[in-house]
Order: structure tokens, then sequence, then C-alpha cells
């Protein structure tokens, strides 16, 4: 099979969809198929088999770590050359658009996916007056595709309810050899904690971004007798949060990967992730993996991985208390907390990155059946 895949970031860019695209191409290789990569350029002309195109574009004024690169001429020359068999555009906004257009110009089959929750995204830019705008431009873009992927059950519900056609579910997976207990580490421990290695160490890991809604961890730490804060990650929101952390004992640790973050997520007490706009999350099961025990907001995607008392806590977002009082009591009880470190464990083992690979593949011979593939490269000039 010979994929087309346009996305609006990859590496070096690191995040969950970049995350989930690189564990995809690595498995879809590994089983035979050749995939083309459109995205912003980031210096990479291959990965894992696959042939990166580079499209330059510039920084997003809002958000300077996205590229926004636009659709031009030499990418339907690009694709007519790879003569793929099938076109997958992830949360096409600008660069997806080509996608959209050449699979219309060449008669290919289009399946699309949903990792950002861009509509929620928006208030917190002060952008919040158009949502509804946005919706119907997702609705126009998805709906050209003959299967539209969602990374949790509630996204698939939410773009049904705004008028999204053709959903299904694109499961979850995680990395559990890089992400396991194992890689505690009281040295780990010691840096996160800032040489307070006996402290109640607190842990988010993700984009510094304002919609990830990191400022409400202060009070938790506020409240808990000697604890500290670590923040893994970084992003355009970082500034801002360091005045906001002011004063307290918290550390900016700056991006992490590989068995370091792995370390990161094993040595801490807790992880905290309140944000509300999360399409699945993937970073929480990095966290079970490892065995770090999770508080996070009952929102989006998020109750699709974390049971409530069974392999973490999700609080009421709109409970101002719901997050300090999960934590506390995460804290305050070293058997639940070994018992949740467990069982979050046992949750990330059943979600492979192959089988969600195996699954992405029996999606696209599903749209390549019901499109006829013995005709599809002929209909390429």
């Amino acid at each position: 099979m010979r994929i087309a895949l346009f996305t609006e970031t990859f590496l070096p860019k690191v995040d969950g969809i970049v995350t989930r695209l690189c564990h995809t191409l690595t498995h879809l290789h590994s089983q035979g198929h050749q995939v083309l990569v459109v995205a912003p350029e980031g210096g990479l002309r291959e990965y894992k088999g696959a042939q990166v195109y580079g499209v330059s574009g510039f920084p997003l004024p809002l958000y300077p770590e996205l590229k926004l690169a636009l659709p031009r001429p030499a990418v339907g020359a690009t694709l007519s050359r790879f003569r793929p068999d099938l076109v997958h555009v992830v949360n096409p906004a600008v660069l997806g658009l080509a996608g959209l257009y050449y699979s219309k110009l060449y008669r290919l089959p289009l399946v699309a996916s949903y990792h950002t929750h861009l509509p929620h995204y928006l208030k917190y830019y002060g952008l919040g007056m158009l949502e509804g705008v946005l919706w119907e431009l997702l609705k126009a873009g998805h709906n050209q595709a003959q299967l539209n992927l969602c990374t949790s059950t509630a996204m698939v519900d939410e773009l049904a309810a705004h008028g999204i056609e053709r959903l299904a579910l694109w499961q979850r997976g995680v990395d559990i050899e890089t992400f396991q207990p194992q890689l505690a580490s009281k040295e780990m421990r010691s840096h996160l904690s800032q040489g307070h290695p006996e402290a109640p160490l607190l842990l988010y890991v993700g984009r510094l971004s304002p919609e990830k809604e990191i400022d409400r961890i202060k009070p938790i730490l506020e409240a808990i007798p000697n604890a500290r804060l670590a923040l893994v990650g970084d992003g355009p929101y970082r500034q801002e949060l360091e005045r906001h952390f002011a004063r307290t004992p918290t550390y900016f640790a700056g991006y992490m990967s590989g068995t370091t973050l792995g370390s990161a997520f094993a040595s801490a007490d807790a992880f905290i992730f309140p944000s509300r706009t999360e399409t699945l999350g993937l970073v929480l099961l990095e966290a079970m993996a490892a065995g770090c025990p999770v508080v996070a907001a009952r929102s989006g995607g998020i109750p699709d991985i974390v049971q409530n008392g069974v392999n973490g806590y999700l609080f009421d977002p709109a409970d101002p208390n719901g997050a300090l009082k999960a934590t506390q009591h995460l804290l305050n009880n070293a058997q639940t907390r070994e018992t949740l470190r467990h069982n979050a464990r046992q949750e990330a083992e059943r979600w492979s990155w192959s089988a969600a690979t195996q699954q992405l593949q029996q999606y696209y011979q599903t749209v390549l059946s019901s499109q006829g593939q013995s005709r599809v490269k002929s209909r390429i000039a």
C-alpha cells in the first residue's frame, strides 16, 4: 500500500500527534507499506523508511512552535511522482487542504483524522467567538473523507453532534518499553525536586500553552505541605507560567524524551493533568505505563483512559477543589497509591502501537476496497 500522509505538525516538533505518527510510520514500514509524509519543513527527508516532503512556512503568531505551511503546486508534483493508493490528512487546517484538493483531483480515497480539539482552544487565545465558524469549516473539510478517525469515544460523539459523518475510533497506543516503572531513580527524583527527593513530587508533562490550564496546578502545590512541582516540556506560555509560579517550589525542566522522560514519570508521586481540551491525552498513557498515578480532569477523551479510583483519579473540572482533594487523597494513602501504580501499568500494557497501526491498516483496506483499489493508480497522470 502507498499512503500519502498530510500533517500540520511533524518532527522536530514533539507532541502527542507527532508521537503517534512516528510510531505509526515505524509499524507501517515494518509491514512493507510505502509512505510519503507532507509536513511543514523541519529538515528531515526520511523517517523510518518514509519519504518526508517539507513545505516551507512561517511561525504561527499565537503559537510560534507551530509552522504555518501553505500548499503550493510542488506538492502536487511530488504526489504525482509518488503515486499513492490513498491520502490520509491529519487535522486538515492549512497544509492539509492540499491533501483534500489532490485527493479530489486524482480521485484518490481520502481518510482524515481528528487529534487536536481546535474549536475548544480558541477561547484560550481570545477567539472564542469564532468557535461556531471553525466547526463549520471542520465539517466541510472532514465530510469530504470516506472515513474520519477519532482517538476517543468522546470525540466520536462530539464530532457526530457537529455534523461530521463516517466516524470511527482509532485506538490508543503507548510505548510500554520506553515507559516502565523500573525506570524510577533517586537521581531523577532529586533532579526534578531540585535537591528535595523526600518531598511530595508533582509532575506535569506536555506543551506549556494556555489551553493546558497548567496554572490551575498552583493551588494544589500551595495546599500540600512541602510539595514540589516539575513541569516537563516547553511552549508559548512558558514566560507567563514562570511569572505565575514565581516564589513557589516549581522547576521548569524543559523537554525530555525517551527513557529520560520515562524515568521522570516513574520517579514522581503524582501526574497532574488539568486540561479540559484533550481528544485523548497520550501523555496520560505514558505516565500510566511508567506507573505514575494520574490525577486528571474528567473531560474529553480522558475518561477513555482513566478509570476513577481504579488506575487513577478523575476530578470534576467545574469543582475548584476537585483536583486538590484527589491529589491529597492520593498522597495520603500509600497503599492506594501502589494499587493505582500497578493497575495503571496493567491498563497501559493493553495498548500497543503495533495493534493501533494494524487497526489503521484495516481501515485503509476498507476504504480502498470501497473505492476499487485496482482503479486507483491509473487515475494519477
